[in-house]
């Protein structure tokens, strides 16, 4: 597997660990993460910190240069708002550990030129079936399900 995406599957299972939603992210910059997150919406009683957020929030500020050369990895596909983040940043590429459990707006973000790879990892999917099927009114508030 690849180690970055076993870095975001690290921060997933510390969410969870921590009571949250099982969702990771790490940023990549020429082979070297500068930045890790997991959705801390419970945790922290966040509105906004999915996963990929707190990874680009714990990244710090980044040159727009610095964004150009960077992949970000996340264990779920991105939601409409990570997604965007990603677009703002013009962050030219994105790994998707899985998207069975939930798809986010990738033809959209591959429209606007980001390459979007679902490697569909087993452990990705495995974290999030689990968290579904035991906390599904959690889950639905995260993405903004009745």
């Amino acid at each position: 597997m690849d180690r970055f995406l076993e870095a975001a599957i690290e921060q997933a299972r510390l969410g969870r660990d921590e009571g949250g939603i099982p969702i990771g992210s790490v940023l990549v910059i020429e082979g070297r993460i500068v930045g890790r997150g997991h959705n801390r919406r419970v945790q922290q009683g966040s509105a906004i910190l999915h996963a990929e957020m707190d990874c680009l929030e714990n990244a710090g500020r980044l040159t727009a240069v610095d964004y150009a050369r960077s992949v970000l990895y996340s264990t779920l596909s991105p939601c409409d708002m990570c997604s965007g983040a990603a677009l703002l940043y013009k962050i030219p590429r994105i790994i998707v550990g899985e998207n069975v459990t939930f798809r986010g707006p990738e033809d959209f973000v591959r429209e606007r030129g980001c390459s979007v790879t679902v490697v569909n990892s087993q452990a990705c999917i495995d974290l999030m079936t689990e968290f579904i099927s035991t906390h599904p009114q959690l889950w639905n508030e995260d993405i903004g399900e009745p």
